[in-house]
């Protein structure tokens, strides 16, 4: 064997015993216990020289430590707790908007509560139950009724009301929540939109049967098509007359041979008759006839379909994921993973520095089968003009008893009512919220009268 490989080998050897005595002290301090267990009492420990608490836990010295643990994936916001005082509100089968309120009090205790129903704008109770009272919310053209109420343990109160003004023929919506004594933060909410419809109100201003559109049409097409098809039934069976009429002999100048004869004509072949088809004007007529039908009943469905259609929706602007919905308070709103419902909005008075603050009382509902995060800066308050403001989130936190709202998502197919503040300049209370579930959501638009 050469020489020079000879050199080369006997190097390697010696490198790679470096390596391991190299390594031998980078083993974590965990392997050597065992070995060290039984060369000193359990109970003794020797205490750690100044040198080596200094030096990092794991790997060589002067090697930095390994960097932490990757911290564990944000846990999903546990259900709320089922609050001592819920409602519900329903429509109530009467001519003019009305509502039926039913607090339950599912407690052991008896509970001090404030209850606020919102009314429209421009509408006016009639008859408030209860010792309630209406009021006007600050500002706002919308009035809402209060009651302060002591519920007994386990028990259910009802509570009343009817409007005197509504928009003619308009759904009109009134939701109503429960604070608690000092009307700070609520237990929950509930909301219920009144009908015509279902009182039988809009069955007599409807447009009887034989004045629609479509039905009329439908009943000119049928006339006209039985007026053709009689018409050609009884082309056809007038045929076979005027062709036996003109079998006989031809009329001469002699009135004898008009008489007939005695002696047997002979047969003559008759020509044979082609079975005629329906005359092209009719099948034109008929046609034309269809299709006017067919005509008038889309244009009379896109008619009544654009009509339909709310051009005062302004569509969410950046909305990359699903579409954007828009309506007012009370009305529920659902986006991409959630469903949002404004149940009550309301401004106090303006400060010199800090500005005005307006706490909207929002119910949030996950509508997927997963936990879903949103953020505070999401949210958003339309003013006059244009501009918009994020959530005030210490002033939130402040609303929520300390508790930030947004730190964790939403747990799966679970509801929480909750208020948001929004901190404003100047006197014009805010006129739209807007809220998103994430940041490529479509997100709702809520108008606030």
């Amino acid at each position: 064997m050469p020489a020079s490989t000879r050199h080369h080998k006997a190097l390697a050897v010696v490198v790679h015993c470096l390596g391991i005595l190299a390594a031998v002290p980078a083993l974590p301090a965990v392997a050597r216990e065992p070995a060290a267990a039984h060369q000193r009492p359990p109970a003794v420990a020797p205490e750690p020289s100044p040198s080596e608490s200094s030096a990092p836990p794991t790997g060589r010295a002067g090697m930095p430590a390994a960097p932490p643990a990757v911290p564990t994936p944000t846990q999903a916001m546990p259900p709320p707790p089922k609050p001592p005082v819920t409602v519900a509100v329903a429509p109530a089968p009467t001519p003019a908007p009305a509502y039926r309120i039913h607090v339950r009090n599912s407690g052991s205790a008896p509970v001090e509560t404030t209850i606020r129903q919102e009314l429209p704008p421009g509408s006016a109770p009639s008859v408030i139950t209860a010792g309630g009272r209406a009021s006007h919310v600050g500002a706002q053209s919308a009035s809402e009724v209060t009651w302060r109420l002591k519920l007994p343990a386990r028990s259910v109160t009802t509570l009343n009301t009817s409007l005197a003004t509504a928009p003619a023929g308009q759904p009109v919506t009134a939701p109503a929540c429960a604070f608690t004594s000092d009307g700070s933060r609520p237990y929950d909410c509930a909301t219920a939109t009144w009908s015509a419809a279902a009182t039988g109100v809009a069955k007599t201003t409807s447009t009887p049967l034989w004045q629609r559109t479509p039905v009329l049409l439908g009943v000119l097409g049928a006339v006209l098509l039985l007026a053709g098809a009689g018409w050609w039934l009884w082309r056809r069976r007038r045929r076979p007359v005027a062709a036996a009429l003109a079998d006989g002999a031809a009329p001469s100048s002699d009135p004898r041979q008009g008489r007939g004869t005695i002696y047997p004509r002979p047969a003559t072949p008759r020509p044979a008759s082609r079975r005629r088809s329906p005359p092209v004007w009719l099948l034109v007529s008929s046609a034309v006839v269809v299709l006017a039908a067919i005509a008038g009943t889309a244009g009379w469905t896109a008619t009544r379909r654009v009509a339909a259609i709310d051009t005062d929706k302004q569509p969410t602007s950046g909305a990359w994921m699903g579409s954007g919905a828009a309506g007012a308070v009370g009305v529920p709103l659902r986006e991409t993973a959630f469903e949002f419902t404004v149940y009550r909005m309301a401004c106090s008075a303006a400060a010199a520095t800090t500005g005005r603050q307006c706490q909207a009382t929002v119910g949030v509902r996950n509508l997927t089968p997963e936990h879903q995060a949103w953020h505070g800066q999401l949210q958003r308050a339309y003013l006059p003009g244009g501009r918009w403001v994020s959530t005030d989130e210490p002033a939130t936190r402040k609303a929520n008893l300390g508790r930030d709202v947004f730190a964790q998502p939403v747990a799966a197919g679970s509801r929480v009512v909750l208020p948001l503040v929004f901190t404003v300049d100047g006197r014009d209370p805010p006129k739209q919220l807007e809220l998103r579930s994430g940041v490529f959501s479509a997100g709702v638009r809520v108008d606030v009268p």
